[in-house]
């Protein structure tokens, strides 16, 4: 078994950690890799190879990279393996595309140090002529609307939610339940930050395009359904009684929408001639009892999940600069 912590190279007395999901990736792995190696000399630099079908583990060893294979396909899946798998006081996450702008790393650290933040995002800010080519339209819009869903329902002050660039603490790391699966992983790494409350910050990076011939493992409309179902589910899983109070409001009115003609018959003929409707209508209002009920039920189950992963995020350390 590979001892990460054979190393002991440290910036401000905390050992850094380069953490690079790859999948197929021959054409920008190896220059990543140099990238951040020269950006960050003190930095063990780790990828995770996701199943690529071309030469990215063999280009990664070379550039002197610490190699680790996932089976499970998805970034999701890979987020999960680098946090648990990785010992570290401080993880520097990025693509390996060679988008990101590796010098920007040490400004991200600083960042986190300084003020203390469990979270720091690169927030892409585009360079070069080929704008268009660097970040779709498509890919704009969608992150755009993505972000400011989740700031109205979570709160916040992210501008740039979808960036793969991010600087993290080991409280953060080891707290990270991990549960998505694909690109829908970054919504999942801003709502944690979100609900226990963390101190997070943005700071602007460089943003290029990727190396001619590489392609996009990003598709935007698939994805971004992927993640608008995640934010749905998020929302429906920390915020349950909201939801389900909403849910309850409408099949209330539906009920009494129902009701209110068949109230207006039995005051007119003392009769219930749509006996159909009145079944309908007492069958909305009692699965509107239940849904708010569910919604009571729910929240204590959330505020004790909640609370569980703040004493875990508690337990561990607090990142500091030891200088």
């Amino acid at each position: 078994m590979i001892n990460y912590n054979m190393v002991k190279r440290t910036y401000r007395g905390n050992t850094i950690a380069v953490i690079l999901p790859c999948y197929n990736e021959a054409l920008a792995v190896e220059k990543v890799v140099k990238h951040f190696e020269e950006a960050l000399p003190e930095a063990v630099v780790h990828v995770f190879d996701n199943n690529s079908t071309d030469n990215t583990i063999t280009l990664a060893e070379q550039a002197g990279a610490i190699v680790h294979s996932v089976k499970n396909k998805g970034k999701g899946n890979v987020v999960r393996r680098m946090f648990a798998d990785v010992e570290a006081d401080i993880y520097v996450m990025a693509d390996g595309d060679d988008t990101y702008h590796a010098p920007s790393a040490r400004k991200l650290i600083d960042k986190l140090l300084d003020d203390k933040l469990d979270m720091v995002v690169g927030k892409r800010e585009e360079v070069g002529e080929k704008t268009a080519a660097t970040y779709r339209q498509g890919h704009r819009w969608g992150n755009r609307m993505l972000t400011g869903a989740v700031m109205s329902i979570f709160g916040g002050k992210f501008t740039d939610m979808l960036s793969g660039y991010r600087v993290f603490s080991r409280r953060y790391a080891k707290s990270f339940p991990a549960l998505a699966k694909g690109f829908e992983t970054e919504t999942e790494l801003t709502v944690h930050a979100l609900e226990l409350r963390m101190p997070y910050g943005e700071v602007s990076t460089p943003y290029g395009s990727r190396p001619e011939g590489s392609t996009s493992k990003l598709s935007t409309y698939k994805d971004g359904i992927k993640i608008l179902r995640t934010i749905i589910n998020l929302y429906v899983s920390e915020r349950p009684f909201i939801f389900f109070s909403l849910v309850a409001l409408f099949l209330a009115a539906l009920s009494l929408t129902f009701f209110s003609g068949i109230l207006v018959d039995y005051i007119d003929t003392g009769l219930v001639p749509r006996l159909p409707t009145a079944i309908l209508s007492v069958g909305l209002m009692l699965s509107a009892i239940i849904s708010f009920f569910s919604g009571l039920v729910l929240s204590t189950v959330t505020l004790g999940r909640n609370e569980t992963k703040r004493l875990v995020y508690l337990s561990i350390p607090q990142t500091t600069p030891k200088e």
